[in-house]
């Protein structure tokens, strides 16, 4: 592998849930997985995660799901202390979900608060590696391009658009990351702690450029592993032409308001 680069219970119970099953005296870590339609999946994606490393925990951001994975969910954090759910309304953006999950997180004991997809996409076993990364890096990104391409069964036209976007997004900001969109990233505490999550205002895949800019500002560093990335193999992706539009005019805005003094 190459080497990295730079660039709804109450606190308290929950603490006490939480810090009776994490390694003594050790850093714990909060792998949030937004859920919206994600039943088929969503088990096996908690056990692989709590499988990784004893300090990790989940929390299941699920957003009204009409297939029942929020009530999964509910039943996979009865029978596990590690594994806790917030429920939304309604479907309300990925963006808005892992802000939820954030300011969960930063009412507990929580070091590392990771981003993960909830479909399959996304390798637990690289969880390692992301943490392993924090001793270097204040956000490090998952990515799939800073070891060449490593992306299985994305067909042609959705990888050209993820790979060239990613380029876009690096001339628009300055961020010099290979890739900026992924959706895969471990935040240290300090950081969510420092960025007003108020002013966040990308709800699609923006977000994940929009959260990895303001850090840098901030003057964190910001790194990137890398991972393979396989496309869902059950469900629907999320992607649509309004998250696609919503990049190509936020990013710009993103570079002009850090250079007017209003990020």
């Amino acid at each position: 592998m190459s080497p990295e680069r730079s660039a709804a219970s109450s606190p308290d119970s929950d603490r006490d849930r939480i810090s009776a099953s994490a390694s003594a005296g050790g850093q714990r870590g909060l792998v949030i997985l937004p859920t919206y339609n994600e039943i088929d999946s969503i088990a096996g994606i908690v056990e692989r995660v709590l499988a990784q490393d004893s300090r990790l925990s989940v929390l299941v951001v699920d957003d009204a799901s009409p297939d029942g994975t929020g009530v999964l969910a509910d039943s996979l954090a009865a029978a596990e202390p590690r594994v806790n759910v917030l429920h939304r309304e309604g479907k309300s953006g990925l963006g808005t979900a892992y802000i939820a999950g954030f300011r969960w997180a930063l009412e507990r004991d929580f070091e590392w608060v990771f981003e993960m997809d909830a479909d399959g996409s996304h390798d637990a076993r690289y969880l390692s590696d992301l943490i392993a990364a924090t001793a270097r890096f204040d956000v490090v990104v998952g990515s799939r391009y800073t070891a060449g391409v490593n992306v299985i069964n994305w067909p042609m036209s959705r990888l050209l658009l993820s790979y060239y976007a990613n380029k876009y997004a690096r001339i628009a900001t300055g961020l010099r990351l290979a890739d900026s969109t992924s959706g895969f990233k471990c935040f240290a505490r300090r950081v969510l702690e420092t960025i007003d999550l108020d002013r966040v205002g990308s709800t699609g895949y923006t977000f994940q450029i929009e959260m990895n800019f303001r850090a840098w500002k901030k003057g964190f560093r910001v790194g990137e592993v890398p991972i393979v990335f396989t496309d869902r193999r059950l469900g629907q992706s999320k992607m649509s032409g309004a998250i696609v539009r919503e990049a190509v005019w936020r990013v710009w805005a993103l570079r002009l308001r850090s250079l007017i003094g209003r990020l």
